[in-house]
């Protein structure tokens, strides 16, 4: 039954949590506002944004991605099973909700390593009545674990959209692009791909700067550029590029639905830290100069 996964006992899940470290899906969770992460996350976070402080849009405007793409592929392409690795925590729009919203049949696997993530799991999956979400306690570097236990949720012999945003960074050199061969090697015919990476490319004193920083903070990664990303595509067996190819992630078919701000007195507004101001700061203006990550998607012949 979907869902077995998640009764581990707690106690079990305190143990595996560090708090002496950041963890990027907490980290993720400090900026999206949310309340799931730990002091250790939230000044990584914070020290982060203090070395660019347009880091908010990168991770605002990559979650608009996912919601765009998941949209794109479930409404035009009527793709209705998506494999999302590195979910992180849950927040709104999560890929079922977007999914079901459009095809109630979808069907939906989560897949993150992160115990809290785990210890939250249950809010995604609050599928529809006709639709199936399932969550899978996994790490990327295992692409085999992940699909022996996908295919119980998902049906291997119908297209499957793999969503890869904002976590294949976290995999060092030659490992990343096997890791996707791998993957979509299982998928069949008329399957998709989603990839979102941060990138020193547009940026790269302000990039760099962050990779240092949160590296400082236990929470290290590595940063690609277009023809890395493009890599992923190019160098998995019957992958192809969708356009517009690897572009900065503002302008992957932008629909102008960047998130508003919240109203706010400016008097309690100059009480907060930097970190806490962020959720009323406005999206809609960013420009490439506030960007660090590359979108792409593309198809398996």
């Amino acid at each position: 039954m979907p869902g077995e996964a998640l009764s581990h006992d707690p106690a079990e899940l305190r143990k595996r949590i560090d708090t002496t470290k950041a963890h990027p899906a907490r980290v993720y969770d400090v900026f999206l506002g949310g309340k799931d992460h730990y002091p250790v996350d939230r000044e990584a976070a914070a020290a982060a944004l203090a070395a660019n402080p347009s880091l908010y849009l990168d991770i605002w405007h990559n979650r608009a991605f996912v919601r765009r793409a998941v949209a794109r592929l479930a409404q035009d392409d009527g793709i209705r099973q998506f494999l999302d690795i590195g979910t992180g925590l849950p927040t709104a729009e999560n890929v079922h909700e977007i999914a079901q919203r459009i095809g109630p049949d979808a069907r939906i696997v989560y897949v993150d390593n992160d115990p809290i993530v785990l210890a939250h799991a249950r809010a995604l999956l609050t599928s529809g009545p006709e639709g199936r979400t399932d969550y899978i306690d996994a790490d990327l570097r295992n692409p085999a674990q992940i699909l022996e236990q996908a295919v119980k949720t998902l049906d291997f012999d119908r297209p499957v959209a793999l969503v890869l945003a904002a976590v294949l960074h976290f995999v060092e050199d030659e490992e990343a692009y096997a890791i996707v061969r791998e993957l979509v090697a299982a998928l069949p015919s008329g399957s998709r791909v989603v990839i979102s990476h941060l990138t020193d490319d547009l940026n790269p004193e302000r990039a760099r700067a962050v990779q240092r920083t949160l590296a400082q903070h236990g929470a290290p990664f590595v940063q690609r550029s277009k023809e890395q990303v493009a890599r992923f595509f190019s160098e998995t067996p019957g992958l192809t590029l969708d356009e517009p190819g690897v572009v900065p992630v503002h302008h992957w078919h932008p629909d102008g639905a960047a998130p508003a701000p919240d109203p706010v007195d400016p008097g309690y507004l100059a009480t907060l830290d930097d970190i806490d101001k962020i959720r009323y700061r406005a999206a809609s203006d960013v420009t490439d100069a506030d960007i660090n990550v590359y979108a792409a998607a593309g198809h398996k012949a």
